[in-house]
């Protein structure tokens, strides 16, 4: 199994990534700089990490969804490979129209960082297919623009095409519907606001992380 990791300017949770994935599954994980415009042939996963990428100016994830690796990563999915987005990499995936809606400031208006509870809500997909019949997981948010919002219809959507992977039981940020991760319509690109890659062991107070990354390796 091969996996990447999209390094960018200011990206805080590219090697917690890394560790994660290898850990959880014995991939080897390539870090690709984000002013690469080819990707490593035969990829079973590409991740874009959490952080501040680009100092979040502008808006988080604008100017690294104008990053030369993008176009690589937008063809790898067209392509049917395995993307992950989390936390700023889902704002990137957004702002880059590979998945739809935006993420605003969080409702509250304050940054947010505790463990937080889920709702598997689609367990069919290729991220989630190793939880079996289990339908909550526990990971970590840590944003303060994490609030997922779309149009009406476009939550309607998300919601009636299964769509909507994931759902905060107790909804930290003020997304819509509480969604706290969605993936496009071919099923093969997740953007997920908590951390994976902060709950694979047990020692970090939740493994559950590591089934997503398990279960997206899995369906390579």
């Amino acid at each position: 199994m091969k996996a990447a990791v999209v390094v960018f300017p200011g990206s805080i949770c590219d090697r917690d990534c890394k560790v994660a994935i290898e850990r959880s599954t014995g991939a080897h994980v390539d870090m690709v700089w984000h002013a690469e415009s080819e990707l490593p042939k035969g990829l079973d996963l590409i991740v874009l990490p959490g952080g501040f990428s680009y100092g979040d100016y502008l808006r988080c994830g604008a100017m690294a969804a104008l990053s030369p690796v993008m176009r690589a990563v937008a063809a790898e999915a067209e392509r049917g490979t395995a993307v992950v987005g989390i936390c700023n990499g889902f704002q990137v995936l957004c702002e880059a129209r590979i998945l739809p809606g935006a993420l605003l400031r969080n409702a509250a208006l304050k940054y947010v960082c505790k463990a937080v509870d889920l709702d598997i809500v689609n367990g069919q997909t290729r991220f989630t297919a190793a939880y079996g019949d289990r339908r909550e997981a526990t990971m970590t948010v840590g944003n303060g623009e994490g609030n997922f919002f779309a149009d009406e219809a476009t939550l309607d959507r998300l919601e009636g095409e299964g769509q909507v992977v994931f759902r905060y039981r107790q909804n930290p940020n003020g997304s819509a519907r509480a969604i706290a991760g969605i993936v496009n319509g071919r099923g093969n690109v997740l953007g997920i606001m908590p951390h994976p890659d902060r709950a694979f062991e047990a020692e970090l107070g939740s493994a559950d992380g590591a089934i997503l990354f398990q279960s997206a390796l899995a369906s390579a």
